[in-house]
């Protein structure tokens, strides 16, 4: 039996594991970085065991190191979660050396399933479909396009799709660097790209005693960057195609008796519209995605990978599915700027009454979180901020369900993808199950990524926080804080504030109170109830008659000299912008051509040189920030007038990388 359960990750991951652990009265131990001093995943832990450093792989990647923590912890037991050293024979082999007792498959199937190329090899020969593995040295015009992947992990690090045989040789370099950095191992390979298809997996969990259960398939097809970013179970594919499931079943048991599997794991198939699938590779792990296979059997796959880690025997069979499950990632990105990831602190992260941690049994709403209020989101990890999960009877339900929470989200301090994720759950083409691999590029990101809240209700909204924001002014005032703002005994100019928005730019409210109430210009009509720094309360007009709607109006103070953060939450939708301050300061404004870090990382490449001319788009550098690279482009033709970082350099967001100085500039000089 059990005592103790070292989980040797971070985050989301970490805390699912500590919550049941807790329902089965283990002891929990936490490992942490530097940069993790203080996340939640420390905190959820009995105890918690420093690794010095703060990047991957000074820290999560170091084996040897973990042992140690778990040893000096009293740990029995370790889980490795997902991602890192998860799917690591050596790192198995190791904790079974030291004693400890390994939450997860034998040595030899981690092995036989780590190499993606052999792995396809093995699994043909088992009677498995598989979609043929390319040598790079081979590729020719006739195969392209082509997908290089990692062959030691997954999550989208190491993955590109090359179209040309010209760019070939530099993806494979930036795919083998991405690689190294996320697993610790540079392999790559090609398989054929097929521009549309259905990523569908099944769920496998075997005893020691040579029990096989194929739980249940998941669809996972609408990705960004080749990472999941909505996924559901059951598969819409599957349940229209006849016999598909049997199918699906049968291989992915055969592919989990090749290798004597034993815990959880995850079969990964390709499929097109008519039900022919191919294998891609087998995660032996858990998968991020498991809460809507739990949801929909009412099983604990955590607790399962406990029990058959101690020789549990499975019985015969898995429980039926029932009902419908969909889950998205919240990540800390921009989708409107080419997923953009983002650092920084997460003011608030609040969804209302919701399960976490827990398997659904009722329709609702459950989130897996690695971040609390006021946690930091930094740049040396994938920048997912929360997993959200609903279930319901039905699909249409589960969708809805899901939608409607992340609408009424308090989410405050960082820009994320939570209005595109509605925009897909709500879009008629995921409605009708109609999700293959290509589905941002089908119905056009620009329209999916746009925000949730129109330009008439931001304004509003707007109108709200500067009320909001007088009304602040009045309560802290020293001297006639309870006379009326901007009180005259004659008529006199309005009073105004500006604020800047991410997607319309900047908005100035001029407004003025008088004895018979407030005016705000350009808003004939609108009548303030009550205004406190924190809610407003306006009757709006409508075409019916006014409409009473509140507002809550949350600020966050900026890091530095920077505007304050105002969040907006409100029927109408989530607005944030910042008040811009009434005078600028001269300091802050940059050269034109300027190439900014949009995000705090390392420079890894520079490939210009100044005084060279670059054209529009032509990539300048490339920076490394949560485990991917990130290319910052010219932003116009001209001339490379600065230069401020070498290789190796770390920045921060917002530095001055370089300067380009435009074609029509130079003409206008000379």
């Amino acid at each position: 039996m059990l005592s103790t359960v070292l989980v040797a990750n971070r985050g989301e991951i970490a805390r699912r594991v500590f919550a049941t652990c807790r329902r089965m009265g283990l002891g929990t131990v936490a490992v942490y970085s530097d940069a993790d001093a203080h996340a939640p995943h420390v905190g959820a832990a009995d105890a918690a065991v420093r690794l010095p450093g703060s990047t991957p792989g000074e820290t999560y990647l170091r084996g040897d190191l973990i042992v140690e923590a778990a040893l000096a912890a009293g740990a029995d037991a370790i889980h490795p979660g997902y991602g890192f050293l998860s799917e690591n024979a050596d790192f198995a082999r190791a904790v079974i050396a030291a004693g400890l007792t390994w939450i997860g498959p034998p040595v030899a199937a981690i092995e036989q399933m780590g190499s993606k190329v052999e792995s396809k090899k093995m699994m043909d020969a088992a009677g498995v479909p598989v979609l043929a593995e390319l040598d790079p040295a081979e590729v020719t015009d006739a195969l392209l396009p082509v997908l290089i992947k990692a062959s030691a992990g997954g999550g989208g690090r190491g993955m590109r799709v090359v179209r040309t045989l010209a760019e070939l040789p530099g993806q494979l370099e930036a795919a083998r660097r991405e690689a190294e950095s996320a697993f610790g191992d540079p392999t790559v390979f090609c398989e054929r790209y097929l521009e549309t298809g259905r990523h569908i997996e099944v769920q496998v969990m075997a005893d020691a005693h040579g029990t096989v259960w194929a739980v249940g398939e998941r669809e996972c097809s609408i990705q960004r960057r080749h990472q999941k970013v909505v996924e559901e179970a059951p598969s819409p594919l599957v349940e229209r195609v006849d016999g598909m499931r049997d199918r699906l079943f049968h291989a992915a048991r055969l592919a989990a008796a090749a290798i004597g599997y034993e815990g959880a794991g995850t079969v990964e198939f390709l499929a097109d519209e008519q039900g022919e699938f191919f294998f891609l590779e087998m995660n032996t792990r858990l998968q991020v995605e498991h809460p809507v296979t739990e949801n929909t059997t009412g099983l604990d796959l955590v607790r399962l990978q406990l029990q058959v880690a101690q020789g549990y025997r499975l019985p015969a069979n898995p429980p039926p599915m029932h009902g419908h499950s969909i889950e998205v990632r919240l990540y800390a990105e921009d989708p409107a700027q080419e997923w953009q990831p983002q650092s920084g602190t997460v003011h608030r992260l609040d969804l209302g009454s919701v399960a976490e941690f827990t398997v659904l049994s009722e329709p609702g709403v459950r989130l897996d979180s690695g971040v609390v209020d006021g946690s930091v989101v930094g740049v040396h990890y994938d920048p997912m901020l929360a997993k959200v999960i609903s279930y319901a009877e039905t699909r249409d339900e589960a969708a809805h369900l899901l939608a409607a929470a992340l609408r009424r989200a308090r989410i405050h301090g960082l820009v994320t993808n939570r209005d595109l994720l509605v925009r897909v759950l709500e879009h008629p083409a995921f409605r009708a199950g109609d999700t293959d691999t290509a589905f941002f590029a089908t119905h056009g990101l620009e329209n999916l990524a746009a925000p949730l809240v129109s330009a008439a209700d931001e304004e509003l909204s707007i109108v709200a926080a500067a009320l909001a924001d007088a009304a602040a002014n009045r309560s802290s005032a020293r001297v006639g804080g309870g006379l009326p703002s901007g009180w005259r005994n004659l008529p006199a100019q309005p009073q105004s504030k500006s604020y800047e928005s991410r997607t319309t730019g900047t908005h100035e409210v001029r407004y003025r109170f008088a004895r018979t109430g407030v005016t705000v210009e350009g808003h004939d009509g609108i009548e303030l109830l009550d205004a406190t720094a924190d809610v407003v309360t306006l009757a709006v007009p409508g075409p019916r008659g006014p409409v009473r709607r509140r507002f809550d109006v949350a600020r966050y103070p900026s890091t530095g000299a920077g505007p304050v953060l105002v969040a907006v939450d409100s029927p109408l939708g989530p607005v944030t912008v910042r008040r811009l301050p009434r005078f600028e300061d001269p300091s802050e404004h940059v050269a034109e051509g300027s190439l900014l870090a949009p995000m705090p990382g390392a420079v890894i490449r520079v490939a210009a040189e100044v005084g060279s001319r670059v054209e529009a788009g032509q990539p300048i550098l490339w920076l490394e920030a949560m485990k991917m690279e990130h290319t910052i482009t010219a932003p116009a033709t001209g001339v490379l007038a600065e230069l401020n970082v070498t290789a190796g350099r770390q920045v921060d967001v917002g530095t001055v990388l370089a300067v380009v100085q435009p074609e029509e500039t130079t003409e206008s000089q000379e």
